[in-house]
């Protein structure tokens, strides 16, 4: 997983500088950021799910490295007990994406795209929208898979009791099902979203019983 990541890093940076002092400074920034050892989901093994996707699907993104971007930077700040932890990442990219000689247009299109990951609402800009069904992907995983998410998950809040916890589950589950689409994206609609509102009714069922 880590040369995996490393070498992405690599590659997507290096289209922009060859400065490898600075490639590996900023590399080892995120790394330390993602293996925090209170990240029980939100970790390096997220990125790399996400960075492997946009592999897959880079043939429908306009500009896959401002995607790759995004994903290396969007959670790069994370504590459950913030509420401005998308604001704070986009912030994080702003600063260092220059650094690489990222061109402020493309700087503002990443912020943009981190920011969006807040709400998962439909965005004009259709990268947006995949990275948008990239990182909700797990949703649609199989039942054991998305119970182990679910699982990481609780272990990240751990600092609250249950009945904190299962009453703000109990909203984030409920506005994905209140959606009319979950995912974004044709190929994530057909793919995805069934077993990810069976997924999420079953969570939902887990958390709302007595």
């Amino acid at each position: 997983m880590e040369q995996y990541l490393w070498q992405t890093w690599q590659r997507t940076a290096a289209g922009y500088s060859v400065n490898q002092n600075l490639l590996s400074r900023l590399w080892e920034e995120l790394e330390a950021a993602y293996s925090s050892r209170s990240r029980h989901y939100h970790n390096l093994r997220h990125i790399e799910a996400l960075l492997r996707l946009t592999d897959e699907f880079e043939a429908n993104l306009t500009a896959p490295a401002l995607v790759r971007f995004a994903i290396f930077y969007h959670d790069a700040v994370y504590s459950s007990s913030r509420s401005d932890n998308e604001e704070k990442s986009a912030q994080l990219a702003s600063k260092r994406l220059p650094e690489l000689g990222v061109p402020q247009a493309e700087v503002a299109l990443v912020e943009e795209m981190i920011l969006a990951t807040k709400s998962h609402r439909s965005n004009p800009n259709p990268d947006t929208d995949f990275l948008l069904d990239f990182d909700l992907a797990i949703l649609g995983a199989p039942w054991d898979l998305y119970h182990q998410y679910s699982q990481q998950i609780r272990k990240e809040y751990s600092l609250y009791p249950d009945f904190l916890y299962h009453s703000g589950r109990k909203k984030v589950l409920r506005h994905f099902l209140d959606q009319e689409s979950i995912f974004k994206t044709p190929p994530f609609q057909a793919k995805l979203e069934s077993q990810a509102r069976q997924n999420l009714a079953k969570e939902l069922q887990g958390v709302s019983a007595p």
